[in-house]
């Protein structure tokens, strides 16, 4: 009874765990998405690694089996050889190594065979067909004592031959051939022959290394198969055993040729594992997103249902201002851009008319003061058109209908354009104005809103300065940035002017001067803030003011 307690410990312990994660993830349903996603991808993946495994064992099961056919067809063609050979070898010691047997034999044995010598038991020569032995005596003890028992292939050191040596009624028949008759007779640059120990006794062209001799040692069974070397030139290797001879034939393939079929699988594998992943990635988006959409408006129903009567219609009340001052802002913005362009229309008649009475392009008006009410008509018509046209500009900024187009532009360029265009009024008023640019100021913003800027703050810099002052005019490049600074010589701001900075319709009057409707820097920072940049204004009583646009580098 205790045992069973103790097992079930840890299983109640893990549903625990296991109940209180599903809670969590059932709270949470960004946490349920990522966790079902990593399941869906772990399922594909470990699918597709099995599967990749298994199609892996199957192409190297399906080379292997090549293989071996190969290595029993070598085995069996070279096994008739050898058996040709040795017939040679017995016929030439039956019939007493004459002259016409001998070359009857070397013609029957082709340019493959290059010697036969007959020994006793004791490795003494009797007979010759081509001529002295050579390098294939003096044989070793042991060699002699297992060739009067069965038939030995061994290398004839220092040549490129190999011995047969055949026992034949105590004596020892020695069939010397050339060594790459062995490997000719295979068929392929990809196999090898060697003895049942690993020695190699011919190895096809395609071998980049020498293989070691464990590698191609059968000491057990007629077959095997394995994987012999390492890196880009790994093989497997199928050994056959040479039917009625000590040798070995071996086919071979390389590993990365014979699973070439597999690799071109590969893309097919990763498209199974990754594409469910996006897929399902995308539609977890899309559910999670419609999910919590839902979620918050049910959640706003049952806060209404819960809320008492009089919040509720507190709410209600609160949503309805807030849509009506939206439709208020909407609704200004629409009635300042129509009427401001309705009065520019009959301006532009006041005005052009104005000029045609002081002209007298019909004849005289008579009275000189007719001449002078129409020129008093025309400016103050000129000076309205000028401040309908700031109203009718800012009411279209704030509509968003003023088109902005960043792109690279040079802000000293900019700047000394409209310098130029303002010397003539800095020159009328006496004012001295002090010039300095970088060679080359990119920034990213909209030439035409700069230019308008660079306007506006320039010409209130001359308008609230005093004759005889002094206007700076700056342009300097900054880590990241492009700052371009106006400073004038005037009275500046106070403190309570400095809260005002920048709303519309707010003027600084200031003796002397003549304002607008107090446009100008509203409309330069909205400019400014709509490409990404800023307007400062930094000026103390009596210190004059300092204006600084502030742009992004290009």
């Amino acid at each position: 009874m205790a045992q069973s307690r103790a097992a079930t410990g840890p299983f109640r312990l893990l549903s625990r765990a296991i109940s209180r994660t599903a809670g969590v993830a059932a709270r949470n349903v960004r946490v349920t998405a990522v966790i079902t996603l990593l399941l869906i991808c772990g399922s594909f993946a470990g699918a597709a690694a099995i599967q990749l495994r298994l199609d892996r064992g199957r192409v190297l099961d399906q080379a292997a089996q090549f293989e071996t056919r190969r290595a029993n067809e070598i085995a069996g063609d070279l096994a008739a050889m050898l058996d040709r050979f040795a017939t040679l070898g017995l016929a030439f010691a039956n019939a007493g190594g004459t002259a016409e047997t001998a070359a009857a034999l070397s013609e029957a044995g082709g340019t493959a065979l290059q010697n036969i010598v007959v020994l006793d038991r004791d490795g003494r020569v009797l007979s010759e067909m081509t001529g002295a032995p050579g390098p294939l005596l003096p044989i070793d003890s042991a060699t002699l004592i297992a060739a009067n028992r069965g038939r030995i292939v061994m290398p004839v050191e220092g040549t490129g031959s190999v011995a047969l040596l055949v026992p034949a009624n105590g004596r020892i028949v020695a069939i010397e051939i050339d060594r790459d008759a062995l490997l000719g007779h295979a068929g392929t640059e990809e196999s090898v022959i060697a003895t049942k120990a690993g020695r190699i006794l011919g190895l096809g062209a395609a071998w980049k290394a020498v293989p070691a001799m464990n590698a191609l040692s059968l000491t057990d069974g007629d077959s095997t198969r394995r994987f012999v070397g390492s890196g880009a030139d790994r093989r497997l290797v199928a050994l056959h055993a040479v039917p009625g001879w000590p040798l070995v034939a071996g086919a071979s393939v390389r590993t990365g040729q014979a699973l070439r079929s597999w690799y071109a699988s590969l893309p097919l594998f990763l498209f199974i594992i990754i594409g469910p992943g996006i897929a399902g990635a995308g539609l977890a988006v899309v559910f999670v997103r419609e999910f919590e959409r839902r979620a918050r408006a049910a959640d706003t129903l049952r806060t209404l249902r819960s809320t008492a009567q009089g919040d509720a219609k507190l709410l209600i009340r609160l949503a309805d201002a807030e849509r009506r001052a939206a439709e208020a802002v909407r609704a200004k913005s629409e009635f300042v851009a129509h009427m401001s362009h309705e009065l520019r229309t009959p301006l532009n008649a006041i005005i052009g008319f104005s000029e045609v009475i002081a002209q007298g392009f019909f004849g005289d008006p008579g009275h000189p003061k007719y001449v002078e009410y129409a020129n008093d008509i025309g400016a103050a018509g000129r000076h309205l058109h000028a401040k309908i046209g700031d109203v009718l500009e800012f009411a279209n900024l704030e509509a968003g209908r003023h088109p902005i187009a960043p792109t690279s532009i040079d802000v000293s360029a900019i700047a000394r354009f409209v310098v130029d265009e303002l010397a003539g009024r800095a020159f009328s008023r006496r004012i001295r104005l002090t010039v300095s640019l970088s060679e080359c100021a990119p920034a990213l913003g909209d030439a035409q809103a700069v230019k308008r800027i660079f306007t506006n703050l320039l010409t209130n810099a001359l308008e609230y300065s005093p004759e005889g002052s002094a206007v700076r005019v700056q342009v300097r490049s900054e880590p990241g940035a492009i700052v371009a600074s106006i400073r004038d010589g005037g009275i500046g701001f106070s403190n309570e002017e400095k809260y005002n900075l920048g709303a519309p319709f707010t003027r600084f009057d200031r003796p002397g001067a003549v304002t607008g409707v107090g446009l100008g820097l509203a409309i330069a920072m909205t400019l400014a803030r709509q490409m990404g940049g800023v307007v400062r204004m930094v000026g103390a009583p009596g210190e004059g003011t300092s204006a600084e646009l502030r742009l992004p580098k290009a």
